[in-house]
């Protein structure tokens, strides 16, 4: 039979510390059929860094009309951390001022040995004037 008067609460995310960019963490469903699913979306934006406690959102629906309510929980993700912005960047961005840094730093390391080895390779491989 179908699922009436579902009922989804998530409270694991304190308005203090996200703000919701698009959706809603708490939702209600008239009616789910018997053997279908239900996708809902919420996206986040954390207020502050650190770690959180994420627990699981609740769950409730009527399994046939008059009947008690069924509680069920979803999984619980546990603790997550939230990096503040600067730190993300430094630790994933691609660091493209670093590498060049180092290419100039390595250049002279690379550089003096070619240079030294091409003009001893110039001043012995100069080919010697036949004489008739």
């Amino acid at each position: 039979s179908a699922a009436l008067d579902v009922e989804l609460s998530d409270d694991s995310f304190p308005p203090e510390d996200f703000g919701i960019v698009s959706g809603m963490l708490n939702v209600k469903w008239d009616r789910i059929a018997p053997a279908s699913n239900v996708s809902h979306t919420v996206v986040l934006r954390p207020l502050k860094a650190g770690y959180f406690n994420f627990t699981s959102a609740t769950i409730t629906y009527l399994a046939q009309e008059g009947g008690q309510v069924v509680m069920g929980f979803t999984s619980a993700p546990g603790q997550g951390g939230i990096l503040a912005q600067r730190e993300f960047d430094r630790r994933f961005s691609p660091h493209f001022l670093d590498w060049a840094a180092f290419g100039v730093m390595t250049l002279p390391s690379i550089g003096i040995p070619l240079l030294l080895w091409y003009s001893s390779k110039r001043k012995y491989d100069t080919p010697k004037t036949k004489k008739n």
